[in-house]
């Protein structure tokens, strides 16, 4: 589901929203519906998974015969006793469970102001960090697409063809992210008023079109050399000094890799530039292995490896399109996200009654956001407005929502007011 729709509509007539801790004070929790309650000391998490782990070896019955699927007759005391069986039981899974919910529990409960300022705070925490990971990859690439072109001129190897390809459009790709983020500022609201944020994904997804474009003509030109190959050449040429140009790249790689690891979810640009460092160490690690063992063992072993390079860069780039294909389209926000605009919704305003439709879904890398909510019918015109407006307010100050819409209702017997597929 993307979102609560109009037949499963949350009632809130019987639902104090009056605070729950001191009024006085604005960074108190609000809790009027109890949630608190669920949250699990690491004591009580402790003692739970050791009353599942200790029930799972218990078998409920001494006696008696089993009828099919887990009946059984009435316990004869001439029959022998069942044997005990153990269940197999995922203790860490129930875990994992409790801690999920801790933390789904303590994000509703945290209030508006604080994801905001959490936010703020990240990216001003992050500024210089973002910059050293942008501009550095950009700054690496160029120099690795050196390296790299010079290794596989020098040695002739189509494994390291395959990686220098690869290399040069790195820096191109860098370029680009970084001219798609500097048009983001400058974009024209007249012009352009829903189109922001979705500038970044369409300059990612060109980027994996060029990628796949170049992994396509990798893989005629390898399938060409084995078809026209000379069979009385058993291997080709070893060349050390194109063998550790490569192996700088893996190693330059590796270290930019590890150093966008933490800011991968934080900027979107970044999380790119993840994924290309991460494609690299794989295309450079097996470019490597199929590069020196056509030259020590077989010659088909070095174009066979510049196909499998070929294919694994189509495939991992067609799989980072179709995700940026998905937020450009208006993929559903997850559920965590769902979760919490229903309840900042629901704890607005004690004037909002029930909650009648929550969607939410991507328009490039952040959420447009739609509310139903219903009021009382004799609520003034402008009550209503100030409850509205103020809701739309809280929401789009969340860090990820580009834009939310809230409409009022009276009542929610009516038909949907927007349908999903319109008749042309």
């Amino acid at each position: 589901m993307s979102g609560i729709t109009s037949s499963s509509v949350i009632e809130l007539h019987n639902i104090s929203t009056s605070p729950t801790s001191d009024p006085e004070n604005p960074r108190s929790v609000v809790d009027p519906f109890s949630l608190s309650v669920g949250i699990k000391s690491d004591e009580e998490i402790s003692t739970l998974t050791a009353r599942h782990r200790k029930n799972a070896s218990r078998w409920p019955y001494t006696g008696g015969r089993l009828l099919g699927r887990g009946a059984v007759t009435v316990a004869d005391p001439q029959a022998p006793p069942m044997p005990k069986v153990k269940q197999k039981i995922d203790v860490k899974g129930i875990k994992e469970f409790y801690e999920s919910q801790n933390e789904s529990i303590q994000q509703l409960l945290k209030p508006v102001e604080d994801h905001v300022r959490e936010a703020k705070e990240e990216h001003g925490d992050n500024r210089i960090r973002y910059l050293i990971a942008v501009n550095g990859s950009f700054a690496a690439n160029i120099v690795l697409a050196i390296l790299q072109l010079y290794g596989a001129i020098a040695s002739g190897s189509l494994s390291l063809f395959t990686t220098m390809a690869d290399s040069i459009f790195d820096p191109l790709s860098n370029l680009l992210l970084i001219l798609s983020h500097r048009a983001v500022n400058k974009v024209d609201a007249n012009r352009f008023p829903s189109g922001k944020a979705r500038i970044e994904t369409a300059g990612n997804i060109l980027f994996c079109f060029l990628m796949c474009a170049v992994s396509l003509i990798l893989i005629v030109m390898s399938a060409r050399d084995i078809a026209a190959h000379n069979d009385s050449e058993e291997t080709t040429g070893f060349h050390l000094p194109s063998i550790i140009a490569v192996g700088v790249a893996f190693g330059t790689k590796f270290t930019l890799f590890l150093y966008c690891w933490s800011l991968r979810n934080t900027y979107s640009q970044v999380r790119i530039l993840w994924e290309d460092h991460r494609n690299d160490l794989f295309i450079n690690g097996f470019g490597i292995l199929t590069s020196v063992g056509g030259s020590k063992l077989r010659w088909w072993i070095d174009p066979a490896g510049a196909i499998v390079l070929s294919f694994l860069i189509l495939g991992l780039w067609s799989k980072t399109a179709y995700g940026e294909f998905m937020l450009l389209i208006g993929v559903s926000a997850d559920n965590s996200m769902l979760r919490l605009i229903t309840y900042i919704s629901m704890t607005h305003s004690d004037q909002i009654t029930q909650i009648d439709t929550v969607r939410a879904y991507h328009s490039g890398p952040r959420i447009i956001v739609e509310v139903d909510i219903v009021m009382c019918a004799n609520s003034s015109l402008r009550v209503t407005h100030d409850v509205a407006e103020e809701l739309q307010i809280k929401l789009e100050s969340l860090p990820d929502v580009e834009r939310a819409y809230v409409h009022v209702d009276y009542e929610t017997s009516h038909k949907p007011e927007h349908f999903l597929k319109k008749e042309l």
